[in-house]
């Protein structure tokens, strides 16, 4: 078996679509997202779906050859250590003053395509969520960069990351720190599923290019 096939799909794939598991001392399955734990680990495509078939289907003890435990809770466990991941970065990109707080300053990021990305509290109110996701629109429409937006945490969960009281929205923005926060958020939201509503939003807009073009 190739080190970097999905155990549940048998494809192949980049590391950062899969997630290698290695068994401990205890014969417990663990996630090891970082890469670098000892020992013989297998892989399995980075969301929820997978890692819920892997376990329900005894596919780890055949990937490693021997019996395995497997926690109920895996796929929750994963769950906590991406958002874990996610959060801390978030937080790192903070203090080098790649986030933009506020719905004005995140809309102005948004607009003037300085933002990477942009989260909003599952809290947001759809007023809240309005001009920000217009500015997206607009900047995306205007040939910018297509900025998507996630709800992955709370209000409480963004006010502890970030240092403030009451985030709803932010923005991080395009340095170093920001593109590390990205790559985890992006992780975060392809294991819950992903965001087909983003993708449907950034389609129609290219839809109404195409069909700009034509008429010219």
């Amino acid at each position: 078996m190739n080190d970097r096939t999905c155990i549940v799909t048998r494809k192949t794939a980049e590391p950062d679509e899969l997630i290698r598991f290695v068994v401990g001392p205890d014969r417990a399955v663990v996630p090891d997202l970082k890469r670098n734990l000892p020992g013989r680990g297998c892989w399995v495509s980075a969301d929820r779906l997978h890692i819920d078939k892997a376990a329900g289907k005894n596919l780890f003890a055949r990937a490693f050859k021997r019996d395995v435990v497997v926690s109920p809770q895996l796929g929750e466990m994963v769950d906590r250590l991406l958002a874990k991941s996610a959060l801390g970065a978030l937080g790192l990109a903070r203090k080098a003053g790649a986030v933009a707080l506020g719905a004005t300053k995140v809309e102005s990021a948004v607009r003037s395509g300085h933002a990477l990305l942009v989260l909003h509290a599952r809290e947001a109110s759809e007023d809240g969520l309005r001009k920000i996701t217009q500015a997206r629109r607009a900047t995306a429409y205007a040939g910018g960069p297509e900025i998507y937006a996630y709800k992955l945490f709370s209000e409480t969960d963004l006010s502890l990351a970030l240092g403030g009281t009451n985030v709803i929205h932010a923005a991080v923005l395009a340095e170093d720190a920001g593109r590390a926060a990205q790559k985890r958020m992006v992780a975060l939201d392809r294991y819950r599923g992903g965001s087909p509503d983003e993708r449907a939003m950034f389609a129609a807009i290219a839809e109404e290019d195409d069909a700009a073009e034509d008429v010219e």
